[in-house]
Formats: structure tokens, C-alpha cells, sequence
């Protein structure tokens, strides 16, 4: 079961969008928040949204074994591939992941180990099929439980003409946060 005081939860991909507003809610909500990143310069500000603990992106992006030391309860996944299947491997029995993004790779080279011997769940993400009722409850848990002043201080305003300079920083991960297109 994945609940506050329960274990701590991961999220990869910590200092971008999701993983942002991810430590942020969760945190809120009561969760022991472990940040996975690959740039220890972004641990105050990490911090600050409410992570505990780091891991470093390297210590999740290599090869793993199919069953691994138990740590996570529960974890929130933007990068894919083999961070996805190490988080996996690492989930405690009866734990959950969620798997929203794919920055380190589309593929999932894992097992059904963690599935069929610890009953961990992999919980895809959906932003474009989902039903307009499930979005309304989304929306109002964010609104809940998302600190305005956290959420202004993740978020950066570009200009429609920055997006090329902008999507080669992104890649490079050289920023942090949201970032919001003003368009016009």
C-alpha cells in the first residue's frame, strides 16, 4: 500500500516539469520524497519543493538486475528505460509506479519479476485519452494540493521565438521546471 509514512516515494527526472510539480504535491500531501538527478547543483532548490533525500541519475540508468534491494514504495517515472526497469526492481511488494515520460528511452528493458513475485503495479500515464471526468479530479487535487508560490518559483515564461534555444537547453538539461510558451 502506498501511503504517507509509508516508505518513501521516488521521482526521476526530479528537476524538470512533472518531477517538479511531482515533489511538490507529494510532499504536501505527507509522502518521504526522494529526488533522482543528475545535477547535485539542483539540490537546494529540490529541497526547497520538498525532497528529502537524492539518488543520482547514474545510480538508475545502467543495466540492473531483474530483482533488486527493496527501497520504494512507490515512485514517479519521467525518464523510462533503464531507470524504469531498476525502479521497478527495486519497488517493495505491493508497491506502485508511475510511468509518465520517457526522456531516457521508449524501450523497458526489465523483467515481470517485480510484477508476478512482489505484485508491484506499473501505472501508465495518460494525457491525451483520458476522460474529462478523471482530468476534473486531477485538476482539483492539484489545485489543492500545489503550492502557488512553489509553483512560481518552477516555472519559467518564454517567448515563442526562444523555443529552438530553448528545447536545445531542455535537452541538454540545462533547465529546471515548467516552461510556459507565451504565444503572440
Amino acid at each position: 500500500m502506498i501511503a504517507p509514512g509509508l516508505g518513501e516515494i521516488l521521482v526521476t527526472g526530479a528537476a524538470g516539469g512533472v518531477g517538479t510539480i511531482a515533489i511538490s504535491v507529494l510532499s504536501q500531501r505527507g509522502y518521504n520524497v526522494v529526488a533522482a538527478t543528475g545535477r547535485e547543483s539542483q539540490h537546494d532548490f529540490l529541497r526547497d519543493l520538498g525532497a528529502r533525500d537524492f539518488v543520482t541519475r547514474a545510480a538508475l540508468a545502467e543495466p540492473g538486475k531483474m530483482l533488486q534491494p527493496e527501497r520504494w514504495s512507490g515512485a514517479v517515472d519521467t525518464v523510462g528505460s533503464h531507470t524504469l526497469a531498476n525502479v521497478l526492481a527495486q519497488t517493495v511488494y505491493g508497491g506502485g509506479v508511475a510511468a509518465c515520460g520517457l526522456a531516457g528511452g521508449a524501450d523497458l528493458p526489465a523483467s515481470v519479476m517485480p510484477h508476478i513475485l512482489r505484485s508491484v503495479a506499473l501505472l501508465g500515464v495518460d494525457s491525451v485519452m483520458v476522460p474529462q471526468a478523471k482530468r476534473a479530479r486531477a485538476w482539483d487535487l492539484l489545485a489543492q494540493h500545489l503550492d502557488r508560490a512553489k509553483l512560481a518559483a518552477l516555472t519559467t515564461t518564454s517567448q515563442l521565438s526562444d523555443l529552438p534555444a530553448l528545447a536545445q537547453a531542455i535537452v541538454k538539461g540545462e533547465t529546471r521546471g515548467r516552461h510556459v510558451i507565451e504565444i503572440g
